[in-house]
């Protein structure tokens, strides 16, 4: 009798590919909103694209960007000693909190399968963010003054999976911690969206 041999398993995964990640995201801060001291919201919500090249199926670089829509709250206070006015309140606005950052990812196509779980870190800026109070005394009126954003500099680390629908179009989700430069600004970021593979 003639051995007849299995047919090759499909190739999910390239040797050597470029691929496109567009994705939506969701933030949340390390601390409570009014100690972080960076992002200065509970969570936020918005988007990102990364472009990446691998190299012999595992490994990758590549640039990300992303943006959320991050609404801070602070305290608002204005009194005047010569007039008797005593105004404090919680004031609010809506800011963009976004990052640029060039990335290294490792991941392992399961043979035979349409998954590939991945590793991934990256380092860059990240802006917009990083306003603070500042009090400000002037002839018997006392109130606040808010600061602009700053640029800080930004690391991240983080794992997840993706799943190919065809060799060319794939579903990401994953998780990553944010470590901002200075004391209370940690974040973690949820992503999930669509990859292209060319």
């Amino acid at each position: 009798m003639k051995q007849v041999a299995p047919p090759p398993c499909p190739q999910w995964y390239a040797d050597n590919e470029f691929n496109v990640g567009l994705w939506g995201t969701y933030v949340f801060t390390g601390n409570n909103w009014q100690d972080d001291r960076y992002i200065e919201s509970d969570h936020a919500f918005g988007g990102g694209i990364d472009l990446k090249y691998f190299f012999h199926r595992y490994f990758g670089v590549g640039i990300e960007g992303w943006a959320v829509d991050a609404r801070r709250a602070f305290e608002d206070v204005f009194i005047d000693l010569n007039n008797g006015v005593f105004d404090v309140h919680t004031g609010h606005e809506s800011r963009a909190v976004g990052s640029v950052l060039g990335t290294l990812t490792l991941r392992y196509p399961i043979p035979c399968t349409r998954f590939s779980p991945y590793l991934f870190g990256g380092a860059g800026g990240i802006f917009g963010g990083g306003e603070s109070t500042k009090v400000v005394v002037n002839d018997g009126i006392i109130r606040t003054e808010q600061t602009g954003s700053e640029s800080r500099a930004i690391g991240q680390v983080g794992g997840g999976m993706e799943v190919r629908f065809t060799p060319h179009i794939g579903w990401v989700s994953d998780f990553s911690w944010n470590f901002v430069d200075g004391p209370k600004n940690n974040f973690g970021m949820v992503r999930t969206g669509v990859n292209f593979a060319f």
